[in-house]
């Protein structure tokens, strides 16, 4: 994939068992038409976190996979972030804020028909400034956010 876009892929999308369904059959390819995705929930095992929580290591394993994230998003050209929910998860706007305050462009998809925010934006006032900051925008559909990362 000589030339594409390395993109970190920030999501809640991992904790649901129907999240995970639509983020493998359905997210994870529309963006892989354009971009290189870096997954960061292929990154760690699940049976990591059980063996982790059994061992008293869980801490320890938390640290490691946060490094391993700040790494995997230095490393990118570009970040999606995905911004449905009632409110914005707090890990994927912690991603959006660190990736823009080094320099990486972030795009948001919100397709959730709920205000979630203040009056005039689609979520929250800050996460919405760090994605314009960094020279992207928020789309409400998985086309619009593909054509955003094919630019």
């Amino acid at each position: 994939m000589c030339g594409v876009r390395r993109c970190y892929v920030a999501s809640p999308l991992g904790f649901t068992d129907a999240g995970r369904h639509y983020y493998r059959e359905v997210y994870l390819p529309a963006l892989a038409e354009v971009v290189e995705v870096i997954d960061p929930w292929s990154l760690t095992h699940p049976q990591q976190w059980i063996d982790a929580e059994r061992e008293g290591t869980i801490a320890q394993l938390a640290a490691e996979v946060g490094r391993r994230n700040i790494d995997e998003i230095r490393s990118a050209d570009v970040l999606a972030a995905n911004l449905d929910g009632q409110e914005v998860d707090s890990g994927t706007a912690s991603e959006i804020g660190f990736a823009a305050g080094v320099g990486v462009p972030c795009f948001g998809l919100r397709t959730d028909l709920r205000q979630s925010g203040e009056a005039g934006v689609h979520v929250n006032l800050q996460v919405v400034a760090f994605i314009a900051a960094s020279g992207g925008r928020v789309v409400g559909s998985l086309d619009a956010l593909v054509d955003a990362l094919r630019g």
